[in-house]
């Protein structure tokens, strides 16, 4: 990732902070409406995953610079997800979900150039996961 794209990424992230909460119910509406074989893998409260969502992204923005920090993030996350069920297939779906959220909650701030630094991001992100899905025993990952 660019300098200007990370810069994209936290600038839209503040904007989206003024509304967080319902940004990340968003996502969780749009995960499901695109893949609604996920909804069972989400056994607690919504409104408390909303919550973990936003504090797992704020997290991740602020270890943009420090991408040794990030990758080890992203290992134990892609370790967590594959122990609640998560398959490769199923990643895809989340940065479309994701994608969406943001045009949703940002409107006219999300401009092609805010879309294609998140993109990246997530691209970034996934890459990482899925590489952290080795370490993960198969049958955790069906």
């Amino acid at each position: 990732m660019t300098p200007p794209q990370v810069y994209l990424i936290r600038k839209s992230f503040a904007q989206l902070a003024r509304h967080e909460h319902v940004a990340a119910l968003v996502f969780y509406r749009r995960l499901f409406e695109l893949d609604p074989s996920l909804r069972p893998l989400f056994k607690g409260d919504i409104e408390e995953q909303a919550r973990k969502l936003v504090d797992m992204l704020a997290a991740l923005i602020a270890m943009l610079e420090r991408p040794q920090s990030l990758e080890l993030e992203l290992r134990a996350m892609r370790a967590r997800h594959a122990g609640y069920g998560v398959n490769h297939d199923q990643c895809a779906t989340v940065g479309r979900a994701l994608v969406d959220m943001l045009d949703e909650a940002l409107g006219d701030a999300f401009t092609p150039a805010v879309c294609a630094a998140w993109t990246a991001l997530y691209g970034a992100v996934e890459t990482i996961m899925l590489a952290g899905a080795s370490e993960v025993p198969a049958e955790a990952l069906t």
